[in-house]
């Protein structure tokens, strides 16, 4: 099955809005095992409109429409999609209460009149209710066709399809689709496809689609079968091949797992504590690690010392050691892991120094040379880096690396 998204608004097209709704729905879409070829944006023009609309029905089973559907003129996605598939606008009363409800809970209790636009429905369609917004979804059929209309607002669209239209989509498809995610880090997108190279070019079912990340890649192991339990038969041994393939490389197969999340569960599992040390990543590491719940029981404290003085101050590193070796080595890294290990009465101290740019690099000590160090009982390793691309892609990959150093650092540990 087909399935298109098309995203109106004319300020998508200025760039006023980031567009991570067709993000979201192509990777849901995915999951679905919905096939997906095109994906479209287009102002909030009639015609134009109108001809997005033609063309998507015509090479689509499904297409998933998004924004368009509130109360003021420009919000003509409804309109234009009833007016193609030739489908009349009625009254919904079930809407209308829904929509006077919404106002007299809400802070706006005076309804104007252009709200009772959102009460109007092609007829036929199904009426999907928006509990966190008074334009409802929709979903129009005619002639074998789907259009499916969302609201633009993510905290009304997300819900909306996890809900309702995902149900509505997977029934639509005759088999069931089994997916599992495979995240690895400490190898590039390459280097895996290189390990996993004859698995992809044999693949019929499952499927094995690979993804970039920044610093990870992600690999999609995707099963059809006519049954949830023989599609999760067909994911499993695949999953096993990679997972030995790759070894500690692999830090999860959960969809929801991230790498901080991965870290804080081994510090769970194994009654650890940790400390973070920062110089040219500010705090990011502890950001991403105090994103995790539960991990207050875990993080003992972060020390962001990014002067010179302030490593001395609260880490102890050596001012013979700045001196002779700079705020940006080996041996500080390694002191500011011990220093910050020993502060705070950790178990492991995870240590960063680097130069993030656009200023300050030389010949010898390039913008991108980033030293990683990681102290887990009495043993300190330190790894270099000379990372390319802008500041914030610099602080980035040091956090994904410092955040892998720390979760081997532990592996290697305990196995």
């Amino acid at each position: 099955m087909v399935v298109e998204l098309v995203s109106v608004g004319t300020e998508l097209l200025l760039g006023n809005i980031v567009n991570t709704n067709t993000r979201y729905l192509a990777e849901k879409c995915a999951l679905l095992g919905l096939s997906m070829y095109h994906q479209v944006v287009v102002g909030d023009n009639h015609d134009r409109l109108a001809e997005v609309v033609r063309t998507a029905l015509g090479r689509a089973d499904v297409v998933i429409f998004t924004g368009g559907l509130g109360p003021t003129e420009d919000d003509i996605t409804k309109e234009v999609c009833a007016e193609v598939m030739g489908l009349p606008l009625v009254e919904d009363a079930h809407t209308r209460q829904r929509i006077e409800e919404y106002f007299r809970n809400n802070i706006y209790k005076r309804i104007t009149d252009n709200n009772w636009k959102q009460a109007l429905v092609p007829l036929g369609a199904r009426v999907l209710d928006n509990d966190n917004g008074t334009a409802p979804g929709l979903i129009l059929e005619k002639n074998g066709k789907a259009a499916v209309l969302l609201p633009g607002p993510p905290n009304e669209l997300y819900p909306l399809f996890e809900e309702q239209v995902s149900p509505y989509l997977q029934n639509l498809q005759p088999e069931v689709i089994r997916s599992q995610m495979v995240k690895i880090c400490g190898i590039g997108e390459s280097g895996v496809e290189e390990r996993l190279l004859d698995l992809i070019d044999g693949q019929t079912n499952p499927t094995i689609a690979t993804y970039a990340k920044t610093g990870e890649v992600h690999v999609r192991v995707t099963a059809r079968a006519a049954d949830e339990q023989e599609a999760r038969k067909l994911v499993k041994p695949v999953v096993k091949e990679i997972k030995s393939r790759l070894g500690d490389c692999v830090y999860t197969t959960r969809e929801d797992e991230t790498l901080e999340m991965a870290v804080v569960r081994l510090l769970h599992k194994y009654g650890l504590t940790v400390a973070t040390a920062e110089s040219c990543t500010g705090g990011l590491i502890a950001g991403r690690l105090v994103n995790v719940p539960g991990v207050s029981d875990v993080f003992r404290e972060g020390f962001v010392t990014y002067s010179n003085k302030a490593k001395r101050k609260y880490l102890d590193v050596g001012k013979g050691t700045l001196k002779k070796y700079g705020a940006v080595s080996e041996q500080t890294a390694k002191e500011m892991a011990i220093g910050g290990a020993f502060a705070s009465d950790s178990d492991l101290c995870i240590a960063v120094t680097g130069i993030a740019g656009p200023d300050g690099g030389g010949e010898d000590k390039p913008v991108g040379l980033v030293y990683i160090a990681a102290y887990m009982k009495d043993t300190v390793t330190v790894e270099e880096y000379r990372f390319k691309g802008n500041r914030q892609k610099i602080r980035e990959q040091t956090v994904v690396k410092a955040l892998d150093l720390l979760r081997r650092s532990i592996l290697k540990h305990y196995m």
